[in-house]
């Protein structure tokens, strides 16, 4: 089987089993959505949302973030991986969208990506769920699943990002890339699948007898 011909395959098979795709952070627009995104580094989807009720209710817009006490912020927020690192760029995000973009969240990648604690990451996760521009957001799930389905080398984020795209129509991105993860999260997960083991990584290589070794993103 070719790689597009595996691509296509993906795809049916994903819109077989994740007919919807929620959005695994909870968020009400598109500034609490930025800010759980960020939130979201080195660190699941699960906790994230278990702290930001608290944390919007505090600070449910960008004034409302901004004039809280950056140790407030982090009172919210301990338990999250990197959070007095996080606690700071949440405070400098919400005081530069006041200064820089009127109290809105801008709808550029070059914009958001000029925010504190936002990459190119979070940046496609906005443009495409809060926006609904085609993106195609990288994180370890999708990385792993690229390598392990022969749709990219594994070289870096940023070459998986740039050969997925290659593979995809573009309207299918802000799906597929939420699909990517439910599957990677339930089926081929890190220690749970070498390549050999999930459903799909059967379908895509049935002769295949080898475990797959992915880099990380």
């Amino acid at each position: 089987m070719r790689k597009q011909e595996r691509a296509a395959l993906i795809l049916r098979r994903l819109e077989e089993l994740y007919p919807e795709t929620p959005i695994p952070l909870d968020h009400s627009d598109p500034f609490t959505l930025v800010v759980a995104v960020l939130l979201s580094a080195q660190c699941t989807d699960k906790k994230v949302n278990e702290v930001t009720p608290a944390l919007f209710a505090a600070g449910p817009d960008p004034a409302a973030m901004a004039a809280l006490p950056e140790a407030t912020i982090l009172g919210h927020i301990r338990q999250l991986g990197l959070a007095r690192t996080k606690a700071r760029h949440v405070k400098s995000l919400a005081q530069l969208l006041i200064e820089r973009h009127g109290g809105v969240v801008p709808d550029s990648f070059e914009a958001l990506e000029a925010l504190p604690g936002v990459g190119h990451k979070t940046a496609s996760v906005v443009m495409a769920q809060a926006f609904g521009v085609p993106a195609f957001p990288v994180d370890t799930h999708i990385h792993r699943l690229a390598q392990r389905w022969g749709l990219s080398s594994g070289e870096s984020v940023t070459r998986t990002e740039t050969d997925l795209k290659r593979l995809f129509p573009r309207e299918s991105w802000n799906r597929l890339h939420l699909q990517i993860i439910f599957y990677g999260r339930e089926h081929c997960t890190a220690r749970g699948c070498d390549g050999t083991v999930c459903l799909l990584c059967r379908e895509l290589f049935p002769n295949r007898r080898r475990p797959i070794l992915t880099s990380k993103a």
